[in-house]
């Protein structure tokens, strides 16, 4: 068994994909949703795996960057296509990074109340 530590944030940002034949091909926006998922065995001294407050604060200094921007003029997505996949495989490896200590199983990235990407490796 393992636990799971999960932390919800929300930016606003536009995008359009490049080479996409329809609509979103024009610049238009999105109230992402992001959801981060920390996993583990073992907890801390006090009874934790990880403090929400360190998961919350590690996606809001990711997130942060692309808050109200045109994520196309964004580094890494000036040179690849600022879709929902790109979008969640990058969150994730930063975090991955960021929380070097902890297991990061996956990102799941929100373009609309009823449409997600989720990206996590084995």
């Amino acid at each position: 068994m393992a636990y799971e530590v999960t932390v919800i944030k929300e930016f606003a940002a536009a995008h359009k994909l490049v080479a996409y034949p329809g609509n979103c091909s024009q610049v238009h926006g999105h109230t992402w949703k992001v959801e981060l998922v920390v996993v583990g065995d073992k907890l801390d001294d006090i009874g934790m795996l990880i403090d929400f407050r360190q998961v919350k604060r590690i996606l809001d200094n990711i997130i942060t960057e692309y808050d109200h921007t045109y994520l196309n003029d964004i580094p890494p997505f000036d040179t690849i296509n600022p879709t929902a996949e790109n979008i969640a495989k990058i969150i994730y490896d930063r975090a991955s990074i960021m929380l070097e200590n902890y297991k990061v199983k996956l990102v799941k990235v929100w373009e609309s109340p009823n449409a997600y990407i989720t990206y996590g490796e084995e």
